[in-house]
């Protein structure tokens, strides 16, 4: 019998967090098909623009984009479209053993409604403006719990899971970057947008941390880049205790860490971490940047990452030809030498055309996806029967280890018209600053500011 969850059921799911297209419950009851497991939720915009209900799961273009995966296309509705899609695309790229697909479930439009209703006063009020849950999907995914171990946290075993959103890892290459924009080949996007995000206010600091770091094979680079994810975590590191998040924010941006913030979270690791007082937050460090080195999970995001070999300035061109309209970008520009240069995408055979855009699509999910990395110390002081087991060296300790990608979300198609104006924005505001055209008092004290509010906790937690 099909499980079907109903307005009763609400009252065991509580709030985990959100990105822009989901929000995320984790289940508190005792139905055993549930626990251990978290629910994700289509998001709708309140103004209705963004994730707006159709008929089908796929526009007639998206129908060509992925009419070599038939499952995929066949699917009744965007739920089933957006599992397959994980199932079939991406687990085969990043490795079974590291994706999880997760379970269709039935809900009731009362479930949802009260569902909503439950967890609003727990999401940060510029969520709760921006979008709410879709009341008028069928079904709701239901996948594993990565933040701890199957049964771990009910059995009193202590999970220590740390949540990292690793960004782009690589600069981009393509010869259909426009000379205007060259600053894009030696400086990566995600710095060049938290100018954005320092300009507009989203944040309140520009953070240190450098993809290029965490993707570039060396153990000490990639033991930075996780250092300065936690000097300043925003959106893009959080950490859990047997599910419960204690560093972080939850479905927001959260702030530098301070020297009160840092104290906490050491107190809170002394049960797992058995290290010297100070440095259970070092060795947690260690341990996350061992794993990362040791499982090569971060090699094979890359290779996925790297499907965008174009950047959008080219793959923008290839969109325009698979939809049938005219070149927007092209209908734009001036100097006939750029013109020349993109007139050989726009002469390519649409096949051609099907598999840049199709690319650049699943690249997208591998640069906005996270990593879940959580640890199990183990009782004996030996390795265990498979290679999930790590050794802390600092502490002597030996865990037990899994690491899976989260937020593999398919991305519809019409978002690449998004994604070229963003990196217009994007790459458009880093130029003026890099002129001084930018007058902004925040933009052009950053870097003091960033220097003077870490200084106490890199004492504290120092490279």
């Amino acid at each position: 019998m099909e499980i079907v969850l109903k307005e009763k059921d609400a009252a065991d799911w509580v709030y985990r967090g959100e990105g822009a297209a989901n929000l995320v419950l984790a289940y508190t009851g005792s139905s055993p098909p549930f626990i251990g497991k978290v629910m994700r939720i289509q998001k709708a915009s309140i103004n209705g623009s963004q994730h707006a209900r159709t008929p089908t799961a796929f526009s007639k273009y998206e129908y060509l984009l992925w009419g070599d995966i038939g499952n995929l296309v066949s699917s009744a509705d965007r739920e089933t479209a957006a599992q397959t899609f994980v199932q079939r695309v991406m687990s085969p790229l990043l490795g079974s053993k590291h994706v999880d697909s997760g379970k269709l479930v039935l809900v009731t439009r009362e479930f949802l409604e009260l569902a909503e209703k439950n967890v609003n006063s727990e999401r940060p009020s510029w969520r709760v403006d921006a979008g709410k849950i879709d009341t008028h999907r069928d079904y709701v995914l239901i996948i594993s719990d990565h933040s701890i171990f199957p049964h771990g946290a009910l059995e009193g075993e202590p999970c220590i899971s740390v949540e990292i959103k690793p960004k782009c890892g690589f600069l981009p290459f393509s010869r259909f970057i426009t000379h205007g924009n060259a600053v894009k080949r030696c400086m990566t996007r995600f710095r060049m947008h938290q100018a954005l995000k320092l300009h507009q206010e989203e944040i309140s600091e520009f953070s240190d941390y450098d993809p290029l770091d965490l993707f570039s094979g060396s153990k000490d680079r990639i033991l930075k880049a996780i250092k300065d994810l936690f000097s300043t975590p925003q959106n893009n590191f959080r950490v859990f205790y047997n599910g419960s998040l204690i560093f972080g924010a939850l479905g927001g941006s959260a702030e530098n860490t301070d020297v009160i913030v840092g104290e906490a979270f050491e107190d809170a690791l002394k049960s797992v971490i058995l290290a010297d007082d100070g440095l259970c937050t070092t060795s947690l460090l260690q341990l996350v940047t061992e794993t990362l080195y040791k499982s090569g999970v971060l090699d094979r995001l890359l290779e996925v990452q790297k499907l965008d070999s174009l950047d959008i300035e080219g793959a923008i061109h290839a969109y325009y030809d698979v939809i049938s309209e005219p070149c927007v970008v092209c209908g734009q520009l001036n100097e006939d030498e750029e013109l020349h240069r993109y007139a050989s995408l726009h002469s390519l055979p649409l096949d051609q055309s099907l598999k840049i855009v199709k690319n650049f699509l699943i690249a997208a999910t591998a640069k906005d996806c996270s990593l879940m990395i959580s640890f199990r110390p183990r009782e004996g002081k030996e390795w265990g029967s498979s290679n999930n087991t790590i050794r802390l060296e600092s502490t002597g300790q030996f865990f037990d280890y899994k690491v899976h990608f989260i937020d593999l979300d398919l991305k519809p198609m019409k978002k690449m018209e998004e994604y070229y104006e963003l990196d217009k924005k994007i790459v458009g505001l880093y130029r003026k600053i890099e002129k001084g055209k930018v007058g902004d008092i925040q933009m052009q004290s950053y870097m003091s500011l960033r220097m003077e509010s870490r200084s106490n906790i890199k004492k504290q937690f120092p490279h």
